[in-house]
């Protein structure tokens, strides 16, 4: 999978920005936890969008500052493991533990 990597919070404003033309995802991993290490492995395996959709991989151990940001500045309830979809600067969607389903998010591309 081609992520970018999550690492300093300026990027939050850039994935808004970005979002304007192109939907953004952010991934939210605890690399200390067995059911966010099997949620990546599935979405992973079952993502094909890259073409349409940029997506962020965030490390919650060593960026939980991030993760908390993100969390203020678009209204949400932090999870882990957790997806969020960005459209328009907003989250259009949000899933967290057996709930993540790549499969799901062609639904936001009309």
């Amino acid at each position: 999978m081609n992520w970018k990597v999550l690492e300093n919070s300026n990027q939050i404003d850039e994935i808004k920005e970005a979002s304007h033309n192109k939907l953004q995802l952010i991934f939210k991993h605890s690399t200390r936890c067995i059911i966010s290490k099997m949620a990546l492995k599935n979405f992973e395996s079952d993502f094909l969008l890259h073409d349409v959709i940029d997506a962020y991989y965030l490390d919650l151990i060593a960026y939980r500052g991030i993760s908390n940001k993100i969390a203020d500045d678009f209204g949400i309830t932090h999870q882990s493991p957790q997806i969020l979809l960005i459209k328009d600067g907003k989250v259009t969607y949000d899933e967290s533990h057996e709930g993540i389903d790549a499969n799901i998010l062609e639904r936001f591309l009309s």
